[in-house]
């Protein structure tokens, strides 16, 4: 994270949506009962109950935009990582816009709203807890080895400057130049783990489905991701991607000739199969969990302004979803 403020405000987001959700569980177990009445006072019990959850859901968005706009330089000038600064920037309308059509009536964006708090609730510990930090980075390192191992590559495991671990690599270029490739949180993996786990957390459905939901997404990601470590740590420490050397200099606004390797394999290549990843990697979740459609096509909606229906364009089971993530009307409220 940029700074501890961010990271205050990170928490306070959390907070903030989590209220909400309480709200939310609490008016559900009010109105709990006989399926037939909630069926019958369900119009005039969700126009009414569901204020407070949305305005406190509301606010949580408004906090949101501000959480992403402190990061954006962050992410833009001193990561240099052009993809996430420019996704972090789009991030604040885009948040401001959720907040804006949760405020007047789109109740189905309370799913989402659960699913951010649930996502921070996973992230944030590993991000201001030492020892859960500590031994994340240090298992992805030691794996990040492992893999490059298999090419034939063994860089010296050393102490990196950054985090103070044992968490680098140093790799010998042949005029005799060190390089140095550092495994720290964000090369984890965690931030997208924790995308998938929120939004699984969020949905209501059976939990067994939300189990085997976990089963598809976690291990996929967390393979790739040494995957994407490993590539990095080789393109980088073997200097193989030395292209266009005055241009990536100039577009990452840096004079080290050597870090092009780094930023076209880490900040481009990587970044770009990333995204690319994380699509695949929803299309076998929502097999598994239908229920997750409402999150997509809320987030579709906010983008073209159009209804989807991606049961049916996806060929998936249909559930009987409510809009505001449940699986049917006999389902609590």
């Amino acid at each position: 994270m940029a700074s501890i403020y961010t990271d205050l405000l990170g928490w306070v987001v959390i907070a903030t949506f989590l209220a909400g959700a309480g709200v939310g569980y609490l008016r559900r177990r009010r109105v709990g009962g006989d399926a037939g009445a909630l069926a019958t006072l369900r119009g005039r019990l969700d126009a009414f109950d569901t204020a407070p959850e949305r305005t406190l859901a509301t606010a949580g968005w408004v906090l949101f935009a501000g959480f992403w706009l402190a990061l954006f330089p962050h992410f833009a000038f001193t990561q240099k990582s052009y993809v996430e600064g420019v996704l972090s920037l789009l991030a604040v309308p885009a948040c401001l816009y959720a907040g804006w059509l949760l405020w007047n009536g789109r109740d189905s964006l309370l799913v989402l709203s659960r699913a951010v708090a649930a996502m921070g609730i996973v992230y944030f510990p590993f991000e201001s807890i030492e020892p859960l930090k500590r031994g994340l980075v240090l298992v992805v390192t030691g794996q990040t080895g492992w893999a490059m191992a298999q090419f034939g590559y063994e860089p010296a495991l050393v102490e990196g400057p950054i985090l103070g671990y044992r968490n680098a690599y140093r790799f010998v270029t042949p005029d005799g130049h060190g390089l140095l490739f550092e495994i720290v949180l964000a090369c984890t993996g965690l931030g997208s783990m924790a995308i998938f786990a929120g939004l699984i957390a969020a949905v209501r459905a059976p939990l067994g489905r939300k189990l085997r939901a976990l089963a598809v997404s976690i291990p996929i990601i967390w393979g790739l991701n040494v995957a994407r470590t490993a590539f990095i740590g080789i393109t980088f420490g073997n200097q193989y991607l030395q292209l266009f050397v005055d241009e990536v200099l100039f577009l990452f606004g840096s004079s080290d000739p050597y870090m092009v390797s780094f930023f076209l394999s880490d900040r481009v290549i990587s970044q770009v199969l990333a995204v690319l990843a994380l699509v695949g990697v929803t299309y076998l979740v929502v097999r598994e969990l239908p229920e997750l459609v409402t999150v997509i096509e809320d987030v579709l909606y906010m983008v073209t302004k159009e209804e989807y229906d991606l049961l049916e364009s996806l060929d998936l089971p249909r559930e009987p979803v409510r809009t505001d993530g449940g699986r049917s009307d006999a389902d609590e409220l």
